[in-house]
């Protein structure tokens, strides 16, 4: 499993030469305000993912427990009733039955099965909801910016997403006439 896979531990995943293209249109189309102002949006969805996948950690292990201590009580409640031992059919023949209590006992690795499913569940899903919520904060962070500041902002990303679109086309038609003309790009 990869540790992309959660939200707290994602990276950007952006090459090296298109992030040098990032930072010239950071430090050459925005302002020492615009700057500090993305900088304060770009860290608020890492920060709400990690504490979202800690609160969802610890949520997991508060309902593994609970379930620990429910699946124990039902245990004890099951050893504890009277139960038949035989069943006695219409012709008059007895069938002993079987005692399934060493089965449904509790045991160490069930316990430890259930704490992981929920802990790994919890930090998924806490992770998951915290970049979700950050994402939401850091677009409400942009968005009550000065109007100014927000077409800047606006006006670098359009200007970065045009120049990666370009260089996108330049090695597509770089891989095309290396594969000869008449051969398609797909295939």
């Amino acid at each position: 499993m990869s540790s992309d896979s959660l939200a707290a531990f994602r990276t950007t995943g952006l090459r090296s030469d298109l992030q040098k293209l990032a930072n010239e249109h950071f430090q050459h189309d925005l302002t020492e305000n615009d700057r500090a102002l993305v900088a304060a949006a770009a860290t608020k969805p890492s920060r709400h993912a990690m504490i979202g996948s800690l609160l969802g950690l610890g949520l997991g292990l508060a309902l593994a427990s609970r379930v620990r201590a429910n699946r124990t009580k039902m245990f004890a409640a099951f050893r504890a009733m009277e139960r038949p031992t035989q069943v006695k059919f219409a012709d008059g023949r007895l069938v002993d039955i079987p005692d399934i209590t060493p089965f449904l006992q509790p045991s160490a690795a069930v316990d430890g099965a259930t704490y992981g499913f929920f802990a790994i569940a919890g930090l998924f899903l806490g992770g998951e909801t915290g970049l979700l919520t950050g994402l939401s904060s850091a677009r409400r962070t942009l968005a009550t910016a000065d109007p100014e500041a927000r077409k800047r902002v606006e006006s670098a990303w359009r200007g970065f997403r045009a120049d990666v679109l370009r260089k996108e086309l330049v090695e597509l038609e770089a891989k095309e006439e290396k594969d000869g003309a008449g051969t398609p790009w797909f295939s």
